[in-house]
């Protein structure tokens, strides 16, 4: 029997590129997307499709459960921060497998302060951080103002003049000028690094527009995933956010407990981490060698055209008529 894995998000472009990647590597794995909408761009991309609860919905377990019953999911893949929170909170009482790492993990992940005070408490490198109400003035030189909890680089203030006007559903957080880096890195069952990537980027709307990939940074780098990944139970693939100053130092901001948008591009340049997800996961396979290379990429726009749909819920999965260009 074909293997089955449930990929969420599939209206984003993490989703999006989570399947593209799977397609591309295992083109007999039976796609399950799950989105909050009944129609997305990504909808195209699955074999079938179910429309639930946000994460936080007190029915969103349950349906993803039934879906997981009812289609006999092998495997499920989460691509949104507050997807993982909750299925890693509640992993216990789902009836599959999930690439996730552990509760704790998760939940100092997804709350920027609580990530903060995780590298502070372990002596790691991170951009000083606190809550609003707590600010002292000019305490940071320059600064940024940014939701306490993922928002997609969404709700960001740059030196903003009056920090008494956020509450502490946001983060202050000391501004570093550099080059900006985003660095995906796979741990394996064994909490052992498995391999990483470092791409330069610029962002347009919160997610890349263009990178660069890049080994400079790599003696910075190493270091610090290392000590990261003693001081906590990563699994899978994880992103971190970092600036690369004029003095050559590295300072985390922000670390998501997940795959990243980037990795339909990054698999091109030898990081294949949903490879790594599936063959762990989904066939408890050895891990393909990481074998980076250099280079730059960029995202275009792309049409999904429906030619026959007479309306969106006729064109819910792959299967629908439509022509792609």
């Amino acid at each position: 029997m074909d293997k089955k894995v449930l990929v969420s998000g599939i209206g984003g472009n993490v989703g999006q590129g989570i399947i593209r990647n799977i397609n591309k590597v295992f083109p007999n794995v039976i796609i399950v997307g799950v989105d909050i909408n009944d129609f997305s761009s990504g909808n195209h991309l699955c074999d079938i499709f179910y429309k639930v609860p946000y994460a936080n919905d007190s029915r969103y377990i349950e349906s993803i459960n039934e879906i997981v019953k009812k289609e006999q999911v092998n495997l499920i893949i989460p691509s949104t921060d507050y997807e993982v929170f909750y299925l890693s909170k509640y992993q216990h009482l789902i009836k599959c497998t999930i690439a996730v790492s552990e509760f704790k993990t998760a939940d100092f992940c997804t709350d920027k302060m609580k990530t903060y005070e995780h590298f502070r408490d372990h002596n790691m490198s991170f951009a000083p951080s606190t809550l609003p109400s707590k600010y002292v003035s000019n305490q940071f030189d320059k600064l940024i103002v940014k939701p306490i909890e993922g928002r997609g680089s969404r709700d960001i203030y740059i030196n903003p003049k009056n920090i008494s006007a956020f509450s502490d559903k946001f983060l202050v957080q000391k501004l570093y000028e550099g080059i900006e880096v985003t660095i995906a890195f796979y741990v394996n069952k064994v909490n052992i690094l498995h391999g990483f990537i470092t791409q330069e980027r610029t962002l347009e709307s919160g997610t890349t527009k263009n990178t660069k990939v890049t080994k400079a940074y790599d003696a910075l780098v190493e270091p610090l995933l290392n000590k990261l990944i003693k001081s906590a139970n990563f699994s899978g693939s994880i992103n971190l956010q970092a600036i690369i100053t004029k003095e050559n130092t590295i300072h985390p901001f922000e670390v998501n407990c997940r795959i990243s948008g980037t990795n339909s591009m990054r698999s091109n340049f030898g990081f294949e981490d949903i490879k790594y997800t599936l063959q762990e996961y989904l066939f408890n396979d050895k891990l393909s060698k990481v074998r980076i290379r250099e280079g730059i990429a960029t995202r275009i726009i792309m049409d999904v055209i429906y030619t026959e749909a007479k309306d969106y819920n006729e064109a819910t999965n792959k299967k629908s008529t439509h022509f792609i260009f």
